[in-house]
C-alpha cells in the first residue's frame, strides 16, 4: 500500500480472548508484556513487546506485513495510541481477511480490506485516519474528494485513534477530531467481518530502519 482521541482511561491486562466478552464490554488487546496470540501475516518486518508498546520495525526489502489478532470483529469500537517514525507510512487493518496463498511455501495469503491509514503529518498535512482499501483493487475508500490532508497527527509523539465500525459505515477520529464518516455498502458486503492488523509498511532500498509504536489497544463489541 498505503498503508487510528479519545480518553484513554487505564485497563486492566486482559487476554486475547475478546470474542467471549459481552457485547460492550471493553477488553484489551494487548497486556503492555507480550504479543503471544497475535499472528504475523506476510512480510519480514520484526514486532517486539518494549517499555508495554508493541513496536514494529521495518526491514529493507520486505513487503507489507501485519501483526493480526486471532479473531475476527465486525461491529466494533476500537481505541488505542500509536506513534510512528515521520518517514513510515502505517496502518491499522479492520475487518480484514487474507487471499488464498500463492503457492505451498506461504503459510499465509495476502491480507486485504480496510485499512484506517497511520502517518505523519509532516509540513503539508496527511491522511491519517482516512480509510483505504489494502489490496482489494480499489486504492483509496474515503472518496478523493474528502481526502482533504489535516495536521491532527502530532509528529513524533503519541496519539490517539478510535475507530468505530458498524454495519457498512466507518467512523474515525484522531486526537479527538473526527477524520472520516465513511459509508461503503461494497466493502461491507465483501468484509463485514475480518481481524484486527498493525502493519509496518514496506520500504525502498536504502531507506529505514523505521519503527511505529502501539499501545492501550482495546475494543468493544457492539449490539
Amino acid at each position: 500500500m498505503k498503508s487510528i482521541r479519545i480518553c484513554l482511561i487505564p485497563v486492566l491486562a486482559l487476554a486475547l480472548t475478546v470474542s467471549t466478552a459481552a457485547a460492550g464490554e471493553w477488553k484489551s488487546l494487548f497486556d503492555g508484556k507480550s504479543i503471544d496470540g497475535w499472528i504475523q501475516k506476510n512480510g519480514t518486518a520484526t514486532y517486539r513487546v518494549e517499555e508495554g508498546t508493541i513496536v514494529g520495525k521495518t526491514n529493507e526489502g520486505s513487503p507489507n506485513s501485519f501483526l493480526c489478532t486471532p479473531n475476527d470483529y465486525g461491529d466494533f469500537e476500537l481505541e488505542f495510541e500509536v506513534k510512528v517514525d515521520d518517514a513510515l507510512n502505517s496502518g491499522c487493518q479492520i475487518r480484514s481477511k487474507t487471499k488464498e496463498p500463492n503457492n505451498d511455501k506461504e503459510e499465509y495469503g495476502r491480507v486485504y480490506g480496510p485499512q484506517v491509514e497511520i502517518e505523519a503529518s509532516g509540513k503539508n498535512g496527511a491522511e491519517a485516519g482516512y480509510v483505504y482499501g489494502e489490496a482489494t483493487g480499489r486504492g483509496w475508500l474515503t472518496p478523493k474528494d474528502q481526502l482533504i490532508p489535516h495536521k491532527h497527527m502530532k509528529d513524533g509523539e503519541w496519539n490517539s485513534f478510535r475507530i468505530v465500525a458498524k454495519g457498512p459505515n466507518i467512523k474515525t477520529w484522531i486526537n479527538g477530531k473526527m477524520v472520516s464518516d465513511l459509508t461503503d455498502e461494497a466493502i461491507y458486503e465483501t468484509h463485514p467481518s475480518g481481524f484486527i492488523g498493525l502493519q509496518v509498511h514496506g520500504i525502498k532500498k536504502g531507506t529505514g530502519p523505521y519503527e511505529v509504536a502501539w499501545r492501550n489497544i482495546r475494543i468493544r463489541t457492539l449490539d
